[in-house]
């Protein structure tokens, strides 16, 4: 009797695996783990022949050097970094994402956290919500207009030009920074490249980060690229944590370097409750109280987005087991 595929969901998805199962069919048996750390993998995935790898866990050489059957690793999300590709390469198992599912979502999120930041919206709530002072604008004053102020963009993939055509609806001026976005895109959706990230921050009342996470991006704003930038201004990050040194942004919004900041993506999550960052974030002393916005790594999140990366990762799975030809493969 032939052996019937197994298809592991190592974490993030539980039951009911409905949507799974109905792109599997009787293809293959569809189990989730629901692992915590990358440890309780062992003696579970060995034999899979498809693992469908989601955020909550790292996925290294030693796991991937005990497959035994894997035909494909599924990272049914945008980011990909806590998967050891070069292993999975070395391996001869294609790593796949699912690079669209929540452009739309990372998008809005990252404009709304700039408005609630740039309008006082969240300032003036937290205010009037402890009771402090009268029943006033003048709790959030001065603000500027955001129409004709920069929007940088760094990383101007799906998510970052969808982020820009948004900015550009509400009338700012959109630069951006890729060195891998090959020239013309800017031409047509009529936004500005800048060479250098130094000539973006110099420039930007808002600086959003849409860049995948890299050696090369790792640590990239830092208390010296916060200084570079216009006075009041406001950082968003909705790519991921590791992109950004937080203590210096806790630096920059004590001494008005920073007017605001939205962050969805920390490096470590859930963060330490004793850290600086949240002991400040926490206190009604403390300016980022009023002035960061911090959200659980949820930009990515709706009910039809879910629905959208489970279902396509699973199809590019099908298409593994199938022998058929992969999509957006990223080792």
């Amino acid at each position: 009797m032939s052996r019937h595929p197994q298809v592991i969901i190592t974490d993030f998805i539980t039951e009911p695996l409905d949507i799974e199962r109905a792109v599997f069919g009787g293809a293959a048996e569809v189990r989730a783990l629901e692992a915590k750390s990358e440890a309780e993998l062992a003696g579970q995935v060995e034999q899979a022949d498809i693992l469908m790898v989601y955020h909550l866990i790292k996925l290294g050489a030693e796991t991937i050097g005990r497959l035994e059957n894997c035909k494909l690793i599924a990272r049914p999300g945008v980011g990909f970094d806590n998967v050891d590709i070069q292993a999975a390469r070395a391996r001869r198992i294609p790593v796949v994402n699912v690079p669209d599912y929540g452009t739309e979502e990372v998008a809005d999120t990252a404009i709304g956290m700039l408005l609630t930041l740039s309008r006082g919206i969240h300032l003036l709530n937290r205010r009037l919500q402890a009771g402090a002072g009268d029943w006033t604008y003048r709790h959030a004053v001065p603000l500027g207009r955001l129409r004709g102020r920069v929007f940088g963009v760094v990383g101007l993939g799906r998510i970052g030009t969808a982020a820009a055509l948004r900015a550009k609806a509400l009338g700012m001026e959109v630069l951006f920074h890729d060195p891998y976005v090959p020239d013309g895109r800017d031409k047509a959706i009529g936004v500005t490249r800048v060479d250098t990230l130094e000539e973006l921050l110099t420039r930007s009342y808002a600086l959003s980060l849409h860049c995948p996470l890299t050696e090369e991006t790792r640590g990239l704003i830092g208390e010296t690229e916060l200084a570079a930038m216009p006075e009041g201004g406001f950082l968003v990050n909705t790519a991921r944590g590791d992109l950004v040194a937080m203590d210096a942004v806790l630096s920059a919004l004590e001494s008005g370097r920073l007017a605001g900041a939205g962050i969805d993506v920390l490096e470590t999550e859930p963060p330490d409750p004793e850290s600086r960052l949240i002991r400040s974030w926490r206190d009604p002393a403390h300016p980022a109280h009023e002035r960061l916005i911090l959200n659980p790594h949820a930009a990515f999140y709706c009910e039809e987005g879910i629905a959208e990366f489970r279902r396509k990762g699973s199809q590019n799975a099908l298409r593994a087991l199938r022998g058929e030809p992969l999509r957006n493969v990223v080792n």
